[in-house]
């Protein structure tokens, strides 16, 4: 300032350095870097962390992917948090962990779903059990948490007007990959029935010749002494 009376110019680093955490604050939030802090304080709905030495606000909505019940928990405990609101004027600075958490959760999915498709082929009978039922077919969460849809037309071996008709959901059923495409299953409960009565098709039983049975005959009676 300049209005000491004595024409000085007045300097204050408390104030610039303030200046200067907003501005990296504002940058934090820009990019989404993700922040290592650390609880300090619990207010009511939610809990304190300072960042830049500003003291920044997190909802207890923000801090779990599940409902928080005792915010004293997590007094003096990290906590990893995005800066999602910057507001200097006010001194508002508000923190998320919530995100973060979501983005990993989404991630570990992704990996685990990778790893289950890379271990079914076409071809493959396996169990499952029906989700929900649409107009055009029905969605089958298969044993290993997969997901696939048997078309209304792979059902059965008979027309099938509306999959409700024949299935509910909750039912467990035996299906069949037909196809892997594009992270998608297409799934048969028809090419079972197919497969079933193609087998029972191929059965050959051996039936003996009438001078088989002739021979086995007088061989039975002539060891038998009246």
């Amino acid at each position: 300032r300049t209005d000491d009376g004595q024409g000085n110019i007045l300097l204050s680093r408390v104030e610039a350095a303030d200046v200067l955490a907003w501005d990296k604050l504002q940058e934090l939030k820009e990019s989404g870097e993700i922040l290592d802090v650390v609880v300090k304080g619990v207010v009511n709905g939610g809990v304190i962390a300072y960042v830049e030495g500003v003291r920044g606000f997190i909802p207890a909505s923000r801090l779990s992917l599940e409902h928080v019940d005792d915010l004293n928990e997590w007094l003096n405990k990290k906590v990893r948090v995005r800066v999602i609101t910057v507001d200097p004027e006010k001194k508002r600075l508000v923190l998320s962990a919530r995100e973060i958490l979501r983005a990993e959760a989404r991630a570990a999915e992704d990996e685990k779903k990778k790893a289950a498709f890379e271990q079914v082929h076409v071809g493959d009978v396996m169990d499952g059990t029906v989700e929900t039922l649409k107009d055009y077919g029905a969605f089958v969460r298969l044993s290993n948490g997969l997901s696939g849809l048997v078309h209304v037309s792979q059902i059965s071996d008979k027309r099938v007007v509306s999959p409700d008709k024949v299935l509910k959901e909750g039912q467990e059923v035996k299906v069949k990959v037909t196809a892997i495409k594009d992270g998608k299953l297409s799934l048969s409960m028809k090419a079972l029935l197919e497969s079933a009565q193609e087998e029972e098709a191929n059965e050959h039983y051996e039936i003996p010749k009438s001078e088989n049975i002739a021979t086995s005959l007088g061989s039975l009676l002539k060891n038998i002494k009246l």
